[in-house]
């Protein structure tokens, strides 16, 4: 066979031309749609025909009177008279002559797995999982569904607000420059009123426990919370007995301090540019943490200049408390945390162990009766989350409905730091 020739165009056989003729037109229409549908067909309800349409339908069928104007055919019958006009298979004739069938069933199926497997992930994020508050925040997104219907879009969106709770408390950048950082260059992505703003937003109302933000003001409230767009003087952390070896600012003025037994109130530009800041690494400082101000207050009127290393994240941590804990940590120190056995206290508690290397101290279900069985009375611990370092702890609180704060527990605490207190720490704690 020549090229020439096997370029010209098959004619239909016979038969087949008369499964093209137009009349026939609302059949093919029909049967596409439900055979793309995904579910079984044994026949199709067509209609309303015109005259013409039930002719050609009869002579397909082969039919001795014209069927009705809204006929309901048998798929069966319809497999015969298209095999024996035509050799081939109703699926095949349709796919030709309307195009590719589908499989709706099919699609809505996978779709469904799709959007199963998202919310999953979303739950099971290593993000989520530190701070088991966050999987109220998740539930709400589940709740709200995919974005644009798109699954791919929707974890591309929940990715970026994923990478931005990672890396909060900020480090006092404006809004812009903080996720230029964090979202590789993308400047504008945290701007008021993107889609991507909003959902970090939801995120923190949720983690801190307060209402979404309605206006401009409160959502740069939220954002400043957070350590976003926090200013280097503003955001501080108090220290008690602190004294790290070095000549830099920040080893000066809490050293100065923790050798007058008072407490150093650092700025966040203290911790962001320390200067020489040494710790002894051998043995490794402990250095203590806790929630409440109050607490410092009493470790330092029991131990004055003797006070062993504390650090004071006055509730929720802000930038200059975690950038200190950080370098803390990176200099050697190993850091225990205790705060208030409430489900604002054990979100905190979450929050620092997540975002730095910090392990519980005090802070277990046995912790918790100890401290109930001594203080039977007090307020309920309102929203209870899970807490990461301990699954009873919850389950705990929930059944004893009792909220007990760090201040009643202060001397177990003080008990805790007196067999580190004994001797006056000298720099570097050697």
């Amino acid at each position: 066979m020549t090229s020439t020739e096997a370029t010209i165009p098959t004619e239909p056989a016979p038969g087949e031309a008369t499964l093209r003729r137009p009349e026939l037109r609302p059949l093919w229409d029909t049967l596409h749609s439900r055979l793309s549908s995904g579910r079984p067909v044994t026949r199709v309800r067509l209609g309303p025909l015109d005259d013409t349409q039930r002719e050609a339908l009869a002579d397909l069928l082969g039919l001795d009177r014209l069927p009705d104007a809204r006929p309901s055919v048998p798929l069966a019958r319809l497999e015969e008279a298209v095999t024996e006009l035509s050799g081939r298979t109703v699926r095949e004739i349709v796919s030709e002559l309307v195009g590719p069938l589908g499989d709706r069933a099919g699609e809505r199926r996978r779709q469904r797995d799709e959007r199963a497997e998202l919310w999953t992930w979303l739950a099971e994020h290593e993000t989520v999982r530190a701070q088991p508050a966050l999987s109220d925040w998740a539930a709400t997104c589940r709740a709200a569904g995919v974005v644009a219907g798109s699954v791919e879009h929707t974890r591309t969106l929940l990715t970026d607000a994923l990478k931005v709770l990672a890396e909060l408390p900020g480090q006092a950048e404006p809004l812009p420059v903080f996720a230029a950082r964090v979202l590789s260059g993308q400047t504008h992505a945290l701007d008021d009123g993107t889609p991507l703003s909003a959902l970090v937003l939801r995120a923190l109302a949720t983690l801190y426990d307060t209402v979404p933000p309605q206006s401009a003001a409160q959502r740069r409230a939220l954002w400043t919370r957070a350590g976003v767009a926090d200013d280097e003087l503003s955001a501080t952390v108090l220290v008690g007995g602190l004294r790290p070896a070095g000549d830099g600012l920040l080893a000066r003025v809490a050293t100065a301090c923790a050798e007058a037994g008072q407490a150093a109130c650092l700025t966040l530009a203290h911790v962001r540019y320390p200067g020489e800041f040494i710790l002894s690494k051998a043995p490794v400082p402990v250095v203590h943490v806790v929630e409440n101000p109050s607490v410092l207050a009493l470790a330092l009127r029991r131990f004055g200049p003797c006070c062993p290393p504390l650090v004071c994240t006055s509730g929720w941590p802000n930038s200059a408390a975690i950038q200190l804990l950080r370098m803390l940590a990176d200099h050697g120190a190993a850091l225990r945390y205790h705060g208030d056995f409430d489900g604002e206290g054990v979100r905190i508690a979450a929050y620092v162990l997540d975002k730095t290397p910090a392990r519980p101290w005090r802070m277990t279900a046995a912790d918790y009766r100890a401290a109930v069985a001594l203080n039977p009375r007090g307020p309920q611990p309102g929203r209870i989350t899970e807490a990461p370092w301990d699954f009873d702890l919850a389950e705990a609180m929930a059944e004893h409905g009792i909220a007990v704060v760090e201040e009643l527990v202060a001397e177990v605490l003080l008990k805790d730091l007196a067999g580190t207190a004994q001797q006056r720490r000298r720099p570097g704690w050697s």
